[in-house]
């Protein structure tokens, strides 16, 4: 069974090349962030042509998730439970389903902007609320993951250069200890390998040809439970979608598993 997560800066604009790589692919669950579009915008009919069930929370603007899978899609909760508002609306920001033997979250953090700045706060209630919220289906019968944008390198090793990442968000200890109580639920994180390089980074700025140059963050990332990383038996950044006219700033992250 492969799974995935995959930030695609815009699904209405990433439609063609998202069906392709899914065909090529073979994956049996994506899970989707930064969707860009409504509810009522999100490109379901194409995707169900494809074989895919859709299960979207999407409000339009610049947040949005949702779950896409060809081996059933059931229990759907949209949003995060217990999870905080910002400027008074809790943005689109979690989902999760069970899809055949799996119960899975797709999940877009918060960036954080600043340190300074009101948004980072709210990341960090964010995560603490995420923790909360995972907890029992870590510790339920199903293989369960929470995959994702989680928008933090876990490691210094997760950028392409500390020192310029030294008082800004992703990298914080605060952000940082956030990922390990996530870890606390009993969730251990699945580590892929990269295609190219040494480091598995996930994202690239589309500035100053960062990608080229593979100057990455590895910021997509994925937590599973015993049931969950027992049954990995790979994962890789797919690098090669990065390339090319019309990519997303991030690669999709593929986990196989054997179930």
């Amino acid at each position: 069974m492969r799974i995935a997560t995959y930030n695609v800066n815009s699904i209405t604009a990433r439609l063609p090349r998202l069906l392709a790589w899914l065909e090529s692919s073979g994956t049996d669950v994506l899970c989707i962030q930064e969707t860009k579009c409504t509810a009522e915008q999100f490109p379901a009919d194409a995707l169900r042509e494809a074989g895919y069930e859709s299960a979207v929370n999407a409000t339009g603007r610049w947040n949005g998730v949702a779950l896409l899978s060809r081996v059933g899609l059931t229990d759907v909760v949209s949003g995060l439970p217990g999870g905080p508002e910002y400027e008074g609306v809790q943005e689109p920001r979690a989902i999760s389903a069970t899809c055949g033997p799996l119960r899975l979250w797709s999940v877009y953090v918060p960036n954080g902007r600043e340190v300074e700045h009101d948004h980072y706060a709210y990341k960090l209630a964010w995560l603490e609320a995420l923790r909360k919220a995972v907890a029992a289906d870590a510790a339920g019968a199903l293989p369960f993951a929470v995959l994702g944008d989680f928008n933090v390198a876990p490691t210094d090793e997760d950028v392409w250069d500390p020192a310029l990442f030294a008082g800004a968000t992703h990298v914080t200890p605060a952000e940082r200890a956030a990922l390990a109580a996530l870890e606390g639920e009993g969730l251990g994180e699945v580590l892929p390998r990269p295609l190219k390089y040494d480091r598995a980074y996930t994202f690239w700025d589309y500035r100053e040809l960062r990608f080229p140059k593979n100057k990455g963050m590895r910021i997509d990332l994925t937590f599973g439970n015993p049931a969950f990383t027992a049954a990995v038996k790979d994962s890789y950044v797919d690098r090669e979608e990065r390339k090319g006219k019309g990519a997303s700033d991030h690669a999709p992250v593929v986990v196989d598993l054997d179930l």
